[in-house]
């Protein structure tokens, strides 16, 4: 699968403070990638690097093939962006302003721009200045839906959102997935994350230290297992990788590591089940696998 983002060992620093610290990122045509980190973990500087607005100290990174430092213009024909925290020019409308960026993408493809202004029930004759964070925030994200770009860089895309409007946004970068484009998505929502992403990679101090599908990242945590048996209930807490065990009548729960599912499920088997159910980690366990010590990466001074 040929590279659409391609970043080794990238460095950056400010001043004293080191933003990026070697970081590897890859993301592969046609996947939606998930880009996590709290804030300071180096998300921010890392999309400004990739959108050729900041130039890396060191490393290997290219977007589409090029240099985006040397090559953003061309880059930018190609890529759509939606930050955060989006400004409008104040005296133009939503649909003057959509149709402005989106021509700086070569174009809205035919009869998706009303769709999405439809969908996201945005009225496009209001002036922008009238706008709330949330309509200022869906201008952003139809006028990036609507083109034809082959990779969409999405920096906490929802900020400002309810939730119907939420799963309609998702719904599109499911569309986009099936059309064949590519999606680096920065979020804080975890459970948007899960919902969409094909791979996440999770910052930290501005490096990458996990990276992969979900499936490949389970290791992170243990899979929950609850049963209830005919039998007594075994003794669980001798077994190495299993914690947090929880007994209630022939009821029990309990925290399993990859290691000690088989052992857990022959000494439950050997109770007799009459029910049992696992639960594998979500992706918020996995981040928190990473972040349980603090909120906020060592090192990083930015998203």
């Amino acid at each position: 699968m040929a590279l659409v983002i391609d970043a080794r060992a990238v460095v950056k620093r400010f001043g004293r403070t080191v933003a990026l610290d070697g970081l590897e990122l890859t993301v592969e045509q046609g996947e939606v990638h998930a880009f996590l980190g709290p804030n300071g973990a180096g998300k921010t500087t890392t999309i400004r690097i990739l959108l050729g607005m900041l130039r890396a100290d060191a490393g290997h990174l290219e977007v589409l093939g090029m240099d985006p430092w040397r090559e953003a213009m061309v880059i930018h024909r190609r890529l759509a962006y939606v930050p955060g925290d989006v400004s409008l020019w104040p005296n133009l409308t939503g649909g003057q302003t959509i149709d402005f960026i989106a021509r700086l993408q070569g174009g809205a493809l035919a009869g998706r721009r009303d769709q999405l202004i439809a969908d996201f029930d945005l009225d496009p004759s209001r002036r922008c200045r009238t706008y709330s964070k949330g309509n200022r925030q869906k201008v952003a994200l139809v006028a990036a839906l609507a083109t034809d770009a082959d990779l969409l860089l999405l920096d906490e895309p929802t900020s400002g959102l309810d939730p119907v409007m939420e799963e309609t946004f998702r719904q599109w970068v499911r569309t986009l997935r099936d059309e064949g484009r590519t999606v680096l998505l920065s979020s804080h929502i975890l459970s948007e994350a899960e919902a969409l992403c094909d791979r996440v990679t999770i910052l930290r101090g501005g490096k990458a230290v996990e990276s992969g599908r979900l499936d490949e990242l389970r290791h992170l945590s243990a899979t929950t297992v609850t049963a209830t048996v005919i039998g007594q209930v075994p003794d669980l807490t001798g077994i190495p990788g299993v914690r947090d065990v929880e007994v209630d009548g022939s009821h029990v729960s309990a925290q399993v590591g990859a290691s000690a599912l088989a052992p857990v499920l022959a000494a439950l088997s050997a109770a007799g089940v009459s029910s049992l159910t696992s639960q594998p980690p979500s992706l918020e366990e996995l981040f928190l696998a990473h972040y349980g010590d603090g909120p906020r990466a060592a090192g990083g001074r930015d998203g």
